[in-house]
């Protein structure tokens, strides 16, 4: 079965055509930057890696893009739009409707929409995926895999806001957790590689959308981004965790309406509120040269962190190994240095060499007297996408 894979972020697309159950790559690629004139599109088959610079406005474009490629008389891999049997979509918020992966429905869909304020970077993208894939690939079947669902293992006493309890009994509010996929998938290979039979991980997911999981014994019982994807880490134009008083303040005193709030907190604060940058890459760049706001925005990112793993530890009673993954948490050696500084205390201790050397699968960043390790695990949500849209459709 050829299972095409759409994973939808908040500013670009990945894309994988996957074999099943075989597991074979047939292709992949994405777009990044999306909204940029300067917009990357990666392509890559056996025969052909193709890297083009090019100016794509929004997700529906970059959608068609991608099926461009895949259907091109010299480079594709596809003849028709028939060759692809299923169509697997990442999904961020699947809220109290869904904990397993799902046939997508106009019911389905229409969930997706709703749930669309509490993911509002997300969701709308993700349910435009489905739309579009409906009309290019008519015959195969849509699956919704959630983000949410990796947490639903998290227990009531981390989960449960301490509001009146009608808000969580009635209405839902409380900790969902997102990036489940991806964590779910490195914390699989972190204790596939320990060959433990009870674990204490830390899965630290860092890209323009970033999260900590604390997965004890292959389950997520904590997680830092909580009823929407907007708390705990500091993100690429999302704050992270503040005081909601801030709000009230912005609101009451400096005269912002709650839409105007929304925004703030959503699309323009993070890293680029903080260097005027989206792209970790760019940040980093300025830093070397000197750059006050970025050397400090990087700091305040690491910092941050380091909190979670502290909190994480305490809450596992113990620490096995922390796992960096995603396209930051990937490929920063930088902000896994600023991460992993001054932790000897928790037994962390990062081998710099090992840090800086540039490796692909999953490998030890620790020096051999850490007593925890530090490994670098390439998340690959499509796969596990692929993987629960297989076993759904038979």
């Amino acid at each position: 079965m050829n299972i095409l894979i759409i994973n939808s972020g908040s500013s670009s697309i990945k894309f994988q055509l996957i074999e099943m159950p075989s597991e074979a790559l047939i292709c992949s690629g994405g777009v990044e930057r999306i909204g940029s004139k300067e917009s990357i599109v990666n392509y890559k088959t056996n025969a052909v890696t193709l890297k083009h610079i090019e100016s794509i406005e929004n997700h529906n474009q970059g959608l068609h893009r991608i099926v461009d490629l895949l259907l091109d008389s010299e480079y594709g891999v596809i003849d028709n739009a028939n060759d692809i049997e299923a169509v697997g979509h990442r999904v961020v918020h699947g809220g109290i409707s869904f904990s397993n992966t799902a046939l997508i429905t106009e019911e389905v869909k229409e969930e997706i929409r709703e749930y669309a304020p509490l993911a509002p970077l997300h969701n709308p993208h993700n349910l435009e995926g489905i739309l579009v894939a409906e009309k290019l690939f008519p015959s195969a079947k849509q699956v919704a895999v959630f983000d949410t669902a990796f947490h639903q293992s998290i227990p009531e006493r981390a989960k449960k806001y301490a509001i009146p309890n009608m808000f969580y009994e009635e209405h839902g509010i409380q900790v969902y957790g997102f990036h489940g996929t991806s964590h779910q998938y490195v914390s699989q290979k972190a204790i596939e590689y320990l060959g433990l039979k009870t674990s204490k991980i830390l899965t630290i997911h860092l890209g323009n959308g970033c999260s900590m999981t604390a997965v004890k014994d292959g389950k997520s019982i904590d997680h830092s981004l909580g009823f929407t994807p907007s708390a705990g880490l500091i993100m690429g134009s999302r704050s992270g965790d503040i005081d909601q008083g801030v709000i009230f303040y912005l609101v009451n005193n400096l005269g912002y309406d709650p839409n105007e709030v929304k925004v703030l907190l959503t699309n323009e604060s993070g890293m680029l509120g903080l260097t005027g940058h989206l792209d970790l890459r760019d940040i980093q760049a300025e830093a070397e040269k000197g750059n006050k706001d970025c050397i400090l925005a990087l700091e305040m990112n690491a910092y941050r962190i380091k909190k979670y793993i502290g909190s994480y530890t305490a809450a596992m009673n113990g620490l096995d190994a922390i796992v960096f993954t995603a396209g930051i948490g990937e490929n920063s050696s930088v902000i896994r240095k600023l991460t992993c500084a001054d932790m000897d205390f928790f037994g962390i201790e990062l081998d710099d060499a090992k840090n800086e050397y540039k490796a692909n699968g999953l490998r030890e960043i620790n020096t051999d007297s850490s007593k925890v390790k530090i490994l670098v695990i390439p998340t690959n949500e499509e796969l596990e996408i692929a993987k629960q849209s297989y076993l759904l459709l038979n």
